[in-house]
């Protein structure tokens, strides 16, 4: 099929006309095309002749049709808007939408899972800060990524792919560096990804382990046995991504349910049979240097791991966008929403666990390893009430691995449909009848147990390779905004969006960056200044490590292979 071309008259918006013309045999269904129209009545002015590239971003290589939009290749369940955002881009639908505004909201908020996140990861913020660090380095840490947030829900709105910040940033990018930031940023996505699917898992056995450990005292842990622990969770998990699919969005919304009811179900105990509060000046203004920084300030600044931890994966989202419904408006609006109830939870939760801490050293001394379960304990005096407050948990714990593993395996999808990682092709292929990317689901959870092999041998060794999530997220994050805010300071249009930051948009972007950047130094900080290799923090390491191979393959072989998401998108003179 031959690419069409829309031809646009831009100074009156009542004689604005799109005219599609199609040579070829097949031809583009007619509320595709009225939804085409629509789209591109908004054209900024400045476009005069606009061309509507719609040739595919893979050749045969990755068994992707390559006209572009062949209706034998039509999933049905989008609406003309999904079509004509993904006839824009240059994508064949592969995927079924089955995900609707609750199961893709259910979806971001059960895997951000704030408030449980930052009860499991609480001990760098209790020994780097104390209750004070925990709570003001958490409504900091907060409002910086608010406004990353809003910044990418903005975009998600503009182009709705499963490619998310590599494709916003081959589209938003200055044109001289657009292949290359492109691919260095969608390989630390990917990767970042990947690493998560393990390192969740584990985080979910160290709290079955600890609860094995708070109920028989004399139990010995090992570290085979967390690493059998984590490869059976992700097989259980892999099972209801794939042979259990079509019913993933009916399970998102029973785990936002559950999200919620307990929520509750941790707090109400809390409150009502925990030992005496403290006082909120003790709880607010008391800060410690457990890590021995020998500044109370910088080791605060440390300790901000707890809430990136637990505010991390706002883009989560964006990574099922193919396969939801209406996305360039339920995108925005499930990030966005997610932001703020996970946001408002986590700080209540937070500053409960704050005020029924009882003695710190106590807790982080505690042979469960889990600070948090000894605090359920405590507040509770009960082995089975602390066994199901904490059971709570882990089956949040388990979902949040579910839809993981559905992120990773998406990003990696994509980015092999751009021909962005070797095997391309392999990686890219989708089930014809079940509708999934079967090939990287699968690559996805054998790569998340051979890095859980690796605890066995090492538990340093292991860290070192899951350390790279929140740093590589991070600086995706902080690429892909500062593309919008450069477009934005040289007044260059923007694409159509059914979310608009407006007039404080530069401000939300140039604020976003500056933040994200400042939270990636700090991810590299170990906690103690002169750390055991067994301390250490390691992502400095694998990140520079990351970047150094992406750059590396980009030479040798990416630049002659990879594209880029913005040459197979509706070019703008």
């Amino acid at each position: 099929m031959e690419c069409g071309r829309l031809h646009v008259k831009h100074r009156n918006t009542s004689l604005i006309r799109g005219v599609l013309d199609y040579r070829g045999t097949d031809n583009i269904s007619m509320n595709v095309r009225a939804a085409l129209q629509h789209a591109y009545l908004q054209v900024p002015a400045a476009a005069a002749v606009t061309q509507l590239e719609t040739k595919s971003p893979v050749d045969t290589e990755t068994g992707e049709i390559t006209d572009g939009f062949s209706s034998s290749s039509i999933v049905d369940g989008g609406t003309p808007l999904d079509k004509a955002d993904m006839y824009r881009m240059g994508k064949t639908p592969q995927l079924h939408r089955n995900f609707r505004f609750l199961s893709i909201f259910g979806f971001t908020m059960v895997l951000m899972q704030t408030w449980e996140t930052e009860l499991t990861v609480s001990i760098f913020g209790l020994v780097n800060g104390g209750t004070g660090g925990l709570i003001w380095m958490y409504l900091g840490t907060y409002f910086g990524l608010f406004c990353a947030i809003l910044s990418m829900a903005e975009m998600a709105s503009m182009a709705p792919t499963t490619g998310g910040q590599y494709h916003w940033v081959s589209e938003f990018a200055p044109q001289s560096s657009q292949r290359f930031l492109s691919f260095i940023v969608g390989w630390l996505s990917v990767l970042g990804w990947q690493v998560g699917n393990a390192a969740i898992a584990f985080l979910m056995a160290q709290q079955i382990q600890g609860l094995v450990i708070l109920n028989h005292p004399s139990y010995v842990p090992e570290r085979w046995h967390l690493t059998l622990l984590a490869i059976a969770i992700m097989t259980v998990c892999m099972v209801l991504n794939t042979l259990l699919y079509r019913a993933l969005p009916l399970l998102e919304t029973l785990a936002l349910l559950l999200h919620t009811t307990g929520f509750l179900a941790v707090l109400i105990p809390l409150w009502t049979m925990g030992p005496k509060l403290q006082s909120a000046h003790d709880v607010f203004f008391t800060f410690t240097d457990g890590g021995g920084w020998g500044n109370a300030g910088l080791s605060c600044l440390v300790g901000i791991l707890t809430p990136i931890f637990s505010l991390l994966g706002p883009d989560s989202a964006t990574h099922m966008a193919e396969e939801l419904r209406d996305a360039s408006k339920s995108l925005p609006r499930a990030m966005i929403a997610t932001a703020l109830l996970n946001g408002a939870m986590g700080f209540v939760m937070l500053v409960t666990f704050c005020m029924v801490l009882g003695d710190l050293d106590s807790v982080l001394r505690t042979p469960t390893t889990q600070p948090h379960i000894q605090v359920f304990y405590n507040a509770v005096g009960s082995y089975g009430g602390a066994t199901v407050m904490t059971c709570v948990m882990v089956v949040m714990s388990s979902c949040g691995v579910v839809n993981n593993i559905a992120t990773s395996s998406r990003q990696l999808w994509a980015f092999a449909r751009d021909r962005g990682v070797p095997f391309s092709g392999w990686f890219a292929t989708v089930h014809p009848r079940w509708g999934l990317p079967l090939n990287a689901l699968g690559a996805s959870y054998v790569f998340a147990v051979l890095l859980s092999l690796i605890n066995i041998g090492s538990t340093v060794a292991f860290n070192i390779l899951t350390s790279l999530g929140v740093g590589a997220l991070i600086s995706s994050y902080a690429i892909s905004v500062g593309c919008m805010a450069l477009k934005r300071i040289r007044n260059e249009p923007l694409l159509r969006r059914s979310f608009d930051l407006g007039r404080m948009g530069l401000a939300i972007n140039l604020f976003s960056v500056l933040f994200l950047l400042f939270t990636l130094i700090m991810t590299f900080f170990p906690p103690v200044p002169k750390p055991t290799p067994e301390m250490m923090n390691w992502n400095i390491l694998v990140y520079g490590t990351v970047v150094f191979f992406s750059v590396g393959y980009y030479i040798v072989r990416g630049r002659f292979r990879y594209a880029g998401p913005v040459e197979y998108v509706r070019k703008s003179a």
